[in-house]
């Protein structure tokens, strides 16, 4: 019998006994996580559906690069992972945002809760048509008709959210949470996390659903969004972007092939033990785990991100 061949049945008798489909009542060992058996790292198999030939790359680590919770035997079956991802990812994907609409104006709002009176918005109002800049509620408050508090928390009654304190917050222990790219980008403020399992995020001026869901979908956390007063807001935002992020790779692709290629050459580089790829708005959002995480958020140091946006959609 050709040696190969003794190899690759050897493989499939010892596979099939871990698995407990050669005899029952063996001992094998079972993760609490998802209660599939721990197969020995030399009898993991490539998470590629389309790979045939796993066992023959000798050469290749059998703990990393894992790409989604799955181990990938090759650069080949790596990128046909990463290309699934994207192209899950971008399914959907128009070029026009669309901004978010209010069943109720702000002024309205206010106006219904009692906070302000009819003159009072008629004045904003016209200020503001006047300027041609500036939103409703700089103009209440300009004019004294109303407090930043309750501009803000009429914000909280459009978006049927909370307003979020600052006072306490763990702003420069979170800069682990998302990169500094959407941070700045897309005026977000990771303010807390509760329990080890509920991220705070705040904003200014509206919510960003999107990115929320990214960070939800990256962190494996719930992720409550809310409004932060504007003069609590702004300080907090300067002092977290001074801080220390980890490292981001900006890559710019024409097509979701070429995106493929460069987000499979990074894993296949740093071949990490974990990865994630999410989407934020048009771009792409790589997570790489150098190690394993032991608490809610990685370390700084333990993760690299990379940021990828595709000139044109397939």
């Amino acid at each position: 019998m050709p040696l190969l061949t003794r190899r690759a049945e050897s493989l499939d008798r010892a596979e099939r006994e871990s698995t407990g489909s050669g005899r029952a009542g063996g001992n094998e060992q079972v993760s609490p996580r998802n209660s599939r058996p721990i197969l020995p790292s030399w009898l993991k198999a490539c998470a590629n559906p389309g790979c045939r030939s796993s066992w023959l790359h000798v050469w290749r680590k059998r703990s990393v690069p894992i790409f989604e919770e799955g181990w990938t035997c090759s650069p080949e079956c790596t990128a046909a992972g990463v290309e699934q991802a994207i192209a899950r990812e971008m399914a959907g994907q128009t070029e026009i945002r669309e901004m978010h609409r209010h069943r109720i104006p702000l002024g309205l709002v206010m106006l219904e809760q009692g906070w302000i009176s009819t003159q009072q918005l008629r004045a904003a109002v016209e200020a503001q048509k006047a300027s041609g800049a500036g939103r409703l509620g700089h103009w209440l408050i300009r004019q004294g008709a109303t407090s930043e508090e309750r501009v803000t928390r009429a914000l909280g009654l459009q978006w049927s959210c909370p307003m979020l304190p600052v006072r306490g917050a763990e702003c420069e222990a979170l800069h682990v949470a998302l990169p500094r790219l959407f941070v700045d980008a897309f005026g977000a403020l990771p303010l807390r996390i509760a329990a080890g399992q509920v991220l705070y995020l705040g904003f200014e001026e509206s919510l960003d659903p999107a990115l929320a869901f990214a960070v939800e979908r990256m962190a494996s956390l719930r992720v409550e969004s809310g409004f932060v007063p504007e003069s609590t807001f702004r300080p907090a935002h300067s002092r977290i972007l001074q801080g220390a992020f980890p490292p981001v790779e900006l890559v710019e692709a024409a097509s979701q092939k070429a995106a493929a290629h460069a987000l499979t050459r990074s894993l296949e580089r740093q071949a990490p033990v974990a990865s994630r790829l999410v989407r934020v708005h048009d771009c792409l959002w790589l997570r790489l785990w150098l190690r394993a995480q032991s608490g809610p958020l990685p370390e700084t140091g333990a993760v690299r991100d990379i940021v990828c946006s595709i000139g044109k959609i397939q």
